[in-house]
């Protein structure tokens, strides 16, 4: 009885975390890390880029319909640039910093995103008529516009628009390479002025709109002791003045910008902080009034909305994998993401038939130096990821398994240790790696489970192991995630190898499931 009672619990459990049918689409539109978006519709379809900052390849396109249910089909880089700092190489990283807030545009039969760096102080900008295959154009220049959106006057003339607090304009040269000398100029003094005197975060997240012949210009700030805030400013020349106001102020949903639908109905896309899961993208109506854009429904974000309803984000977003490949099939499905750049040298999905095989290939100090750890999302509101991995090729003082990726960590893997090899566990909430389990391990292969449950941001996983997939066993105490702005992304599960002695040892993964609800086994 008490096994039907768990049993009977956990079916609730698990349509409680499945799509609404016939609901309508719900708010977030995407329970998971995709911030930063912008948006852009090409006849009936609807594109969307977004930031991976650190992760290669980088800046991801999606595609939909019907502006709710997305699938990855391209990324605008393999990888941002050859420094150390991407590259994880001595003793540098670039989490939290990488490439940040994109902008989409499609103008005279050509696709442009663009995005811009600190790590390597250049804006970038990509181009190709096809976002779908590519190939992409890379143009680059110096310096690194902060937040910028590209915009297309009717003449065909383009504008950069950048900056925090202070906003600045400039024309682009028509080769792209830069902005034309002389352009410069300030926009607008105070973008912030709008949200009051008191405010922690400066105007920001520049977006840019022509509607109806007037300018409009989104912003985000963040009063002190408030919540992130939409700014519109409004504009009858591109050049100003420019007049503004906060549209927006709920559940800190914002930054972002308009969208139209073929049938002229207008929405707001933005994004909420929402914990350990990451940024996550919503939908808010909007209506004109007075020349004004009017977001939300009595000025609140809708938990529903007028669209058609989700069928969930796997495959689109994140996917399982068996590492089966067919003639003709890319190594690696769009979903996953190395963090930083790879070394391809050191990975294959061919070398073993079915297996994802990652050799180690030098010493690394620490898990967050260690290259080749292979990534996909994390899914609220629950989610859960497995592997199975052989271990009988790995050296002496090598480390491999599944994580939780953000500066506070999680791990549970396999350890190779005086001529012995164990199953730990690993915490790293404190703010530095902690074992706390270790279990004698004396077969070759290994199944490995983390469950996280990210419902009313509890952000809790659990780590199970497994000795024949069928019976899995808790190992160490719950990791309690926090999203850290040092990393400033959502959690992801990956799959990883690092060598703490000597190089060369390698580690076979058999799949990578994920599943949209949380299949904790006691």
């Amino acid at each position: 009885m008490r096994k039907l009672l768990r049993l009977g619990l956990l079916a609730l459990v698990c349509l409680s975390t499945l799509p609404s049918q016939g609901q309508g689409a719900q708010n977030p539109i995407i329970h998971a890390d995709v911030p930063d978006i912008a948006l852009i519709r090409v006849g009936d379809t609807y594109y969307m880029s977004s930031t991976t900052m650190h992760m290669s390849p980088g800046l991801p396109i999606m595609k939909s319909k019907d502006l709710v249910n997305w699938e990855l089909v391209n990324y605008a880089y393999d990888t941002l640039g050859d420094v150390d700092a991407l590259n994880l190489a001595n003793g540098e990283s670039a989490y939290g910093k990488g490439s940040w807030a994109s902008s989409l545009r499609f103008h005279d039969d050509t696709y442009y995103v663009t995005t811009f760096a600190q790590t390597t102080g250049k804006t970038y900008i990509y181009t190709t008529k096809d976002i779908e295959k590519g190939p992409w154009k890379a143009h680059s220049f110096e310096p690194s516009l902060h937040d910028h959106t590209l915009f297309f006057e009717d003449d065909g003339r383009a504008y950069m628009i950048w900056g925090g607090g202070q906003l600045k304009m400039a024309a682009l040269k028509e080769d792209l390479s830069g902005t034309k000398p002389g352009t410069e100029r300030v926009l607008i003094e105070d973008a912030t002025a709008p949200a009051g005197p008191h405010v922690g975060l400066p105007a920001e997240g520049s977006q840019l709109f022509k509607v109806n012949g007037k300018y409009y210009l989104f912003n985000i700030a963040w009063p002190k002791d408030g919540m992130r805030t939409v700014i519109v400013h409004r504009a009858d020349k591109i050049t100003g003045p420019y007049e503004g106001r906060v549209v927006l102020q709920d559940k800190g949903v914002a930054q972002g910008g308009l969208i139209d639908t073929p049938g002229g109905d207008w929405y707001a896309y933005l994004f909420r902080d929402h914990g350990a899961v990451g940024r996550i993208p919503y939908l808010v109506p909007v209506k004109w009034e007075n020349g004004w854009p009017a977001l939300g429904v009595n000025g609140k974000v809708p938990d529903t909305l007028n669209l058609p309803a989700s069928t969930g984000l796997l495959p689109g977003v994140v996917a399982s994998d068996e590492f089966a490949r067919k003639k003709g099939e890319a190594a690696l499905p769009l979903v996953w993401q190395w963090n930083h750049n790879p070394d391809n040298r050191l990975w294959s999905v061919t070398k073993r038939k079915g297996h994802l095989s990652l050799t180690t290939g030098r010493v690394d100090s620490s898990f967050l130096l260690a290259r080749n750890t292979l990534t996909q999302r994390t899914v609220g509101p629950e989610s859960t990821g497995e592997t199975l991995i052989d271990v009988s090729k790995m050296k002496e003082g090598d480390f491999a398994g599944l994580a939780l990726l953000q500066q506070r960590y999680g791990l549970v893997g396999v350890k190779s240790e005086n001529g012995a090899k164990s199953i730990v566990v690993v915490n790293a909430q404190s703010g530095g790696p902690v074992e706390q389990e270790k279990v004698p391990l004396r077969q070759s292969k290994v199944y490995l489970k983390a469950a996280c449950d990210f419902r009313y941001r509890k952000d809790v996983t659990n780590f199970f192991y497994s000795l024949d997939g069928k019976t899995w066993v808790r190992i160490g105490a719950p990791l309690k995630m926090a999203y850290t702005i040092p990393h400033f992304m959502g959690y992801r599960f990956g799959l990883f190898n690092y060598a703490t002695k000597t190089p060369g040892g390698q580690v076979d993964f058999d799949y990578f499931r994920i599943h949209h609800q949380n299949t904790e086994v006691e």
